[in-house]
């Protein structure tokens, strides 16, 4: 089978680039730029170029039997993209392709406005861990595994991020699905919070009759379920729920929890305690999700005490890269307002006595448009703030929309705007090193990270000889 990827280095399409290329397949594809993940792909067989020209398609791709998979972020008038309808190739989204295999294992289907990557990872470790195993298509790097895409050869189930960007996620047949959150996102497609949370409920009315959904309590979502399809809410607190978490702790940088599972199929209800090997508050309920679906998979008590302690999180997903008493590095993919607030909570409940200094890349014209407001209430939080340029992904200019924006509603005023080119400059030029340095968005703030990772080292180096732990980000992509 032959397969050409538009957008070949999107962290979701890689996943599945990796999958074709397990199965012995022949790949080759196009994306706009460089990147760690396409130089990982290269050495692991794809061929790739990076420009927009059909006559740099490899010549045994530009047959009409090639199988053309691109991305919603590929623009309309994408060259190459052009040249495979018109040659009448079949074409289609990379949800598309994902619903296929969804339609050959048992799809475990992760969906949410946030916590849907982090809830998918550690799902698949705590399976992959297990004696049930599974696939995986991950919309991050495992930091168990250092990669997006896991596969098996024995077991069935196929654990999927499930992407609501252009109601992407109606083309999978789920047979366990997973909502985390509902709340209004990529207003720029669906319109109104509405059509929005319409879109989560059709796709519950997708999920197997022989299946489930887990579904967080709470979210404004009514489930349009099959009959015969099981129903299952979780939660962390106090609430009700069928599965949940309470008698938090954090004791000595570490986070222990109960969690409360009902009677399923013969085996009775009870309560297990365990270590999360993340010690984050923010990652207890997707957690209790993860280990929900896990245990309806079958595996065991004991094995999820296990995979629990031992999940090492997700690549830019509260990535700890430097952990030094005098300067400390966190990246993070928090690019919606409820993934930015939680996330600077967490650095607070880490480091309650130190100074934070937050760099924040927006994502998207029009959502920076729609929560701008939101955006300044969560970074007031911090101690100081720079403001990077907006990354515009798949968008055109908006007239008067920029980080600018965002600063003119903050209440206080310690905050630059910077062009991403300038960040490092205005690193160098400080006689000190902030005590603690969080990076969040979902654009190519991640190209800065190694270089500001590199100036903190120098500066740790020259200052005395460093006793800090640090981890390499580049190898976190291979």
């Amino acid at each position: 089978m032959k397969l050409y990827f538009i957008g070949i280095g999107g962290i979701g399409m890689s996943a599945l680039v990796r999958y074709f290329l397990s199965k012995g397949d022949s790949v080759a594809g196009y994306d706009l730029t460089p990147s760690p993940l396409t130089h990982a792909l290269s050495e692991e067989g794809a061929v790739i170029h990076y420009e927009d020209d059909p006559e740099l398609i490899p010549e045994p791709f530009r047959t009409k039997d090639t199988l053309v998979v691109f991305t919603p972020a590929v623009p309309r008038d994408h060259r190459e993209l052009a040249f495979f309808h018109a040659q009448a190739n079949r074409v289609m989204k990379r949800a598309e392709l994902l619903g296929e295999l969804t339609r050959r294992e048992r799809g475990l289907c992760v969906a949410g406005t946030h916590g849907k990557t982090t809830t998918s990872t550690l799902l698949a470790h705590l399976l992959r861990s297990s004696h049930v195993d599974c696939h995986a298509f991950l919309g991050g790097i495992s930091n168990n595994y250092q990669t997006n895409c896991l596969i098996s050869d024995h077991s069935d189930y196929a654990v999927i991020e499930a992407d609501e960007f252009d109601r992407s996620f109606h083309h999978l047949s789920p047979y366990i699905a997973v909502i985390t959150s509902a709340d209004p996102d990529h207003l720029d497609i669906y319109h109104t919070p509405e059509a929005y949370r319409d879109s989560f409920e059709h796709f519950t009315s997708l999920v197997s009759a022989e299946g489930a959904l887990v579904m967080k309590k709470g979210i404004p979502v009514t489930p349009r379920l099959k009959e015969g399809t099981r129903l299952f809410t979780y939660t962390a607190g106090a609430d009700e729920a069928d599965f949940r978490a309470d008698d938090i702790e954090i004791r000595d940088g570490h986070l222990f929890f109960d969690w409360h599972y009902p009677a399923i199929e013969g085996r009775p209800a009870g309560t297990l305690h365990v270590e999360l090997g993340v010690p984050l508050l923010i990652n207890v309920e997707n957690a209790v999700a993860a280990m929900a679906v896990a245990y309806l998979c079958g595996a065991t008590l004991e094995e999820l005490a296990a995979g629990v302690a031992s999940f090492r999180g997700v690549y830019r997903r509260f990535d700890r890269l430097i952990d030094d008493p005098r300067c400390v590095l966190i990246d993070d993919y928090a690019h919606h307002p409820n993934e930015l607030d939680p996330s600077i909570r967490s650095v607070r409940e880490l480091y309650p006595d130190r100074k934070i200094l937050g760099i924040f890349q927006p994502h998207l014209y029009s959502r920076t448009q729609d929560f701008y407001r939101e955006f300044a209430a969560s970074l007031d939080q911090l101690d100081e703030v720079i403001l990077l340029d907006i990354y515009p992904a798949r968008e055109l200019p908006i007239p008067g929309v920029t980080s600018q924006m965002i600063a003119d509603v903050m209440k206080h005023k310690d905050v630059l705007v910077l062009p991403k080119e300038g960040l490092l400059p205005e690193l160098k030029k400080r006689q000190e090193l902030p005590e603690v340095i969080l990076m969040v968005g979902a654009g190519d703030i991640d190209r800065l990270v190694p270089q500001v990772a590199d100036e903190i080292r120098r500066r740790l180096l020259r200052i005395e000889p460093s006793y800090a732990t640090y981890s390499c980000s580049s190898c976190q992509l291979h």
